[in-house]
């Protein structure tokens, strides 16, 4: 999901011709399994108010996965930096708002749930990614789920490119501008994490009841998946 509002949907997803339909394919099922896992851990009910942190204002069946997927649409808030009330003509119950996910103008406590797929990647820097947490708590009663591709896993799907990424930042960076990349390699972009980080986003605001959870693909831990509860 874009967050930055630099990201543009072609510099989010490299386009390449002859892996293309196989990437959009591991895409797709990997963003079922992902759902699958919401559903099993979190366990909503048709009562429970969810914010969707990170929508993109398209249609595209690949995007907006959760809003594509969830029964209950009129519990649903989409918050986004950029307009997509695009959503709104093919999922009209659903509400629309735009804003920082980092530092938002909503009520404590506004939703039964929160919910953010691939966002805290492209929120910036380290510092950035503890508040964007750091605010998701905030305005949850009840549970969050955060997902994030796992900075380990061989390939990154942002870039198209194995390995590089699991190398130091720096390092990684600068391979990237060799490359001619000239949007992933800055880190306002895109900034990987670990499991380790999401530990030690934890331990930095002293969240008690946490798991972490890990999608697989091919038997390797492709994202990884937090939970949260605030009750």
């Amino acid at each position: 999901m874009n967050f930055n509002t630099n990201i543009k949907k072609e510099s989010y997803w490299k386009n390449i011709h002859l892996f293309n339909n196989f990437f959009l394919s591991e895409l797709l099922k990997n963003r079922k399994k992902i759902h699958k896992i919401f559903l099993d851990k979190i366990q909503p009910t048709k009562k429970d108010k969810i914010l969707d942190i990170g929508a993109t204002p398209t249609l595209d069946k690949y995007e907006n996965f959760f809003v594509n997927q969830y029964p209950w649409k009129n519990n649903i808030t989409c918050l986004s930096n950029v307009n997509c009330n695009i959503l709104k003509s093919k999922f009209p119950e659903i509400n629309v708002l735009i804003g920082d996910g980092k530092k938002t103008n909503l009520s404590k406590n506004s939703f039964d749930i929160v919910y953010s797929s691939a966002v805290i990647e492209h929120v910036g820097n380290f510092t950035n990614q503890v508040k964007f947490i750091k605010e998701c708590i905030r305005l949850s009663k009840k549970k969050i789920f955060i997902s994030t591709p796992n900075r380990y896993f061989p390939l990154d799907f942002h870039t198209k490119l194995p390995i590089i990424h699991m190398l130091p930042k720096n390092i990684h960076r600068k391979i990237l501008n060799l490359l001619g990349d000239n949007f992933f390699k800055y880190e306002k972009n895109l900034n990987l994490l670990s499991k380790n980080d999401l530990i030690k986003i934890c331990q930095i605001l002293n969240v008690k009841k946490y798991t972490l959870v890990s999608n697989k693909i091919l038997c390797l831990k492709s994202n990884l998946l937090l939970i949260i509860e605030n009750n």
